[in-house]
């Protein structure tokens, strides 16, 4: 991923490369009068050259332009759908859409079969960042999320200490505001995920917790997880829930089934998965609340899903790409990069899930982007723990596996039903809208490798493994990012 600097603007002086309207504001700003801005004591100690190099830094970098060369736009808000043009960007704002547009000051993105859509969203990621940096960081997790399309994200509360209360919400706003997307922190629903008493989820939601999940440990209790939804009712929250109900197949590695039996490993069934979301259901139908169940991995699973879609309760819910391309028979070979939870179901519970995606029940793609450090997945099947990096890859994956999804179907799936259910500002490809893109090809390839992996960790099974489609890069914050 690179951040192309600015082409410079160039003086009409003589020997300068500085542009003239540079000098101007500069010298306004030192000598006085209304525009002043820099104190006597600060010119006295910093310096002028110093003082004029910050101030043309920040010059530039308003006046960044970039310009899409004949990318086709895929945005069904937009009134130029389906059409290719030039695309100038001028401060952050879609300035211009023509059939060509000259910019000479531009920095020029020029790729074939080059499609552009309102920026991506990751609704389920791990960054591991505060007190786990050694797997990930909030830097290094928003640079594998810009590089894989990305330009949200929404961070786990599963941090030590845990994202449960409006100083540790702040913290990750804040560090994450220089990054090149933007990361929305999940708040914990329980204390110190304890699964015993709430959080405090009002104050971390008007800090910016864009929902509230524990994350990998999943609300056990059914009465805590009804007050949980009866709380979030009172400012029309989110609450995100893996299915998992940690009694029943406690001990189990991989799906119970046939495989689990030829590899002689315990399995989890699928019933503890089926089980917890037939009760959070009947929980969301009672109180009304909205309720987004991720990492969907049975076809009984998703049944249950859109029957309650269909009974119109507030129900949503997310898939990962790893559901959607292995099952437990790619087990065989004891890839503990395959070790995850829910974990890997049956070839049958593979297709239902694509076709549920293809069906429309399935609402978002959630990578589960879980970072683990060397030590934690080279070792015996039984010791690995569970996870798998995943936002440079997702997209490639699900494009792989499912060929015939539409364009459109793509960036609802990546980016427009998530901004809907957890109310994130829409963005849209038209003239006068923030610049908040994704660039991508659906006909060039992906192929992760050691060198391009912007993750702190390696453990994915996609390494040195070519897949079809590719993310060029993305437009968030004024700035340009390319793979």
């Amino acid at each position: 991923m690179n951040l192309r600097p600015h082409a410079p603007q160039t003086c009409a002086l003589p020997g300068c490369a500085t542009s003239r309207t540079v000098h101007q504001g500069f010298r306004a700003l030192i000598t006085g009068g209304k525009s002043k801005q820099f104190p006597d004591k600060w010119v006295a100690n910093i310096g002028v050259k110093e003082i004029f190099r910050l101030y043309c830094n920040k010059f530039y970098r308003s006046s960044m332009q970039i310009l899409l060369r004949q990318a086709k736009i895929i945005d069904s808000s937009s009134p130029f759908n389906g059409q290719t043009k030039d695309i100038l960007i001028s401060d952050g704002i879609i300035s211009s859409i023509e059939d060509k547009i000259e910019q000479q000051n531009a920095q020029v993105v020029a790729e074939s079969d080059l499609l552009v859509s309102g920026g991506w969203v990751d609704p389920f990621s791990h960054f591991c960042d505060p007190g786990i940096e050694y797997k990930e960081t909030l830097e290094s997790g928003a640079n594998a999320a810009a590089a894989g399309g990305y330009t949200r994200v929404f961070s786990m509360p599963n941090t030590e200490p845990v994202v449960d209360n409006k100083s540790q919400v702040s913290y990750v706003v804040q560090q994450s505001a220089q990054l090149p997307v933007t990361i929305h922190p999940i708040g914990a629903i329980t204390k110190k995920l304890e699964g015993k008493d709430l959080a405090e989820m009002y104050d971390m939601k008007n800090s910016g917790a864009v929902a509230f999940s524990d994350g990998l440990i999943p609300v056990q209790t059914a009465g805590l997880f009804l007050k949980a939804l009866q709380y979030v009712k009172a400012f029309d929250g989110v609450l995100i829930q893996i299915p998992i109900d940690k009694s029943i197949g406690a001990g189990g590695l991989i799906n119970e089934g046939i495989i689990s039996t030829q590899l002689g490993l315990p399995g989890i069934p699928a019933i503890s998965e089926e089980t917890i979301i037939k009760r959070d259901i009947d929980l969301a139908r009672y109180t009304d609340s909205k309720l987004h169940i991720t990492g969907v991995s049975t076809k009984t699973s998703i049944d249950l899903i859109a029957k309650a879609k269909q009974e119109g309760l507030k129900i949503s819910c997310s898939v990962t790409p790893y559901h959607l391309y292995f099952s437990d028979e790619d087990l065989v070979s004891y890839d503990t990069n395959l070790k995850l939870n829910p974990p890997l179901r049956t070839v049958k519970d593979k297709d239902a899930l694509k076709e549920a995606v293809l069906r429309g029940v399935v609402d978002c793609i959630a990578t589960h982007h879980l970072p683990q450090n060397w030590d934690n997945k080279v070792c015996e099947f039984e010791y690995a723990k569970s996870g798998m990096i995943g936002l440079q890859t997702a997209y490639a994956v699900v494009n792989t596996v499912l060929p015939e999804l539409s364009n459109q179907k793509i960036i609802d799936l990546f980016s427009g039903n998530a901004r809907n259910i957890f109310d994130l500002p829409t963005t849209h490809v038209a003239i006068g809208s923030p610049a908040e893109l994704t660039l991508f090809s659906r006909k060039a390839e992906t192929l992760l490798t050691s060198g391009n992996n912007h993750s702190k960790s390696a453990n994915s099974p996609f390494l040195e493994k070519a897949l079809m489609g590719k993310v060029v890069g993305i437009v968030h914050k004024g700035k340009l990012f390319t793979n």
